[in-house]
């Protein structure tokens, strides 16, 4: 991967912002639950309704259009990481209800906004040829960012309880956040974005598989785990077990993934991703053998990253000027899904279990179909 020196700054910021953001979210997810149980005392109805709260800052995306009129895009990406620090290092200051549906939007917020400036800074500094790449090595090192939370968390099980644990996890990010505030990464060969909200037929593909993909996430999500442990009756070891092997794959192969993107192109990738998709859910619905299910439940982790693709896509159809606004958008649309399809989802599970898994496989089809019309002239910036 060559970098020039002119973008190495910005790779080195995007790398330390996305190691702190995954450092904070899986610090709060590996806690929450246990957390809300122990010590708020919550039951499953509360739990499920701050889930669902957890999700609309990332429907709310489109806003950062309007933020970015009042603050540079890179400090709106590392005061992101501050407020996700701020949210999670609180959460153990607040032992009630109210208090986690607090922490838990200001927590949100700053994570679906830094992935919104994110995936917007990586397509504006990084031409076609290069972005893939760097798509990967941040995915990498989110993976490996992921199993350092979890292990620290570990660690700090010996000595703290969970308010000094939120504590300390929020003050790294927090501090982390402080530090990309003062950095400047950017340079001026890069065309100024478009300062307003942009929909336009020419991206109508964008929009769908967007959308196709926010769906398809929320259905492994919600219901895969679910089945695990439901029909599957995994353990809480297992559990971690399949969250350790899945990251340390991803890791791995998310540099693979980008170069695939590089040599055979969007659309080819989104074919196997979606196939794969169509596979992976029928055996959700159909398997019995533990052991076949793991397998689906890594593979399906894995083919996540592939929605890389998506946005590389877009990057080589796009006016570059709309990249920013763009993003914001694609953020929104992914997430649309996450206001209905969970319960939906959970409605035709108690008719039969097999039906969230059929319907995900259909969808994978409909992206199957869809991906099909990827053309791209290979515009590269210089």
């Amino acid at each position: 991967m060559k970098i020039t020196d002119e973008q190495k700054p910005m790779l080195r910021f995007l790398a330390a912002m996305t190691a702190s953001s995954m450092i904070g979210l899986q610090g709060y997810t590996i806690l929450f639950n246990n957390y809300a149980v122990e010590v708020v005392g919550l039951d499953g109805q509360a739990v499920g309704i701050i889930q669902s709260v957890r999700e609309l800052p990332g429907f709310l995306s489109l806003l950062v259009v309007f933020v970015l009129l009042v603050i540079k895009e890179h400090r709106l990406s590392a005061l992101s990481i501050a407020l996700l620090g701020i949210g999670t290092g609180i959460t153990g200051l607040l032992p009630s209800y109210t208090g986690l549906v607090f922490t838990t939007l200001v927590m949100s917020f700053g994570f679906h906004y830094f992935e919104t400036t994110n995936q917007s800074l990586t397509l504006q500094y990084f031409s076609t040829g290069i972005s893939p790449l760097v798509f990967g090595r941040l995915r990498s090192l989110a993976a490996v960012s992921s199993i350092a939370s979890g292990i620290l968390i570990w660690l700090l099980g010996f000595f703290l309880d969970f308010r000094g644990t939120f504590l300390v996890i929020g003050a790294l990010v927090f501090a982390a956040g402080i530090w990309g505030i003062f950095q400047e990464p950017t340079h001026g060969s890069v065309p100024p974005q478009r300062q307003k909200m942009i929909l336009r037929r020419k991206y109508s593909l964008f929009y769908l598989l967007t959308f196709l993909s926010g769906a398809r996430r929320q259905i492994f999500m919600v219901f895969s785990m679910f089945l695990l442990v439901k029909m599957f009756h995994f353990s809480v070891r297992e559990i971690t077990l399949l969250f350790i092997v899945n990251n340390l794959v991803a890791y791995v192969m998310n540099p693979v993934i980008g170069r695939a993107i590089v040599r055979f192109g969007e659309r080819k990738l989104c074919s196997l991703e979606y196939v794969g998709v169509i596979v992976i859910f029928l055996t959700y619905a159909f398997t019995s053998s533990k052991p076949l299910v793991s397998f689906m439940y890594i593979a399906d982790s894995l083919l996540f990253n592939f929605a890389v693709a998506i946005r590389t896509y877009f990057q080589k159809v796009a006016d570059e000027q709309d990249i920013s606004s763009s993003m914001a958008v694609g953020f929104t649309i992914n997430h649309i899904a996450a206001v209905f399809l969970p319960a939906l989802g959970g409605f035709l599970w108690m008719i039969d279990y097999r039906i969230p898994f059929i319907v995900g496989a259909a969808l994978g089809a409909v992206s199957l179909v869809a991906a099909q019309w990827m053309r791209t002239g290979q515009r590269k910036k210089p």
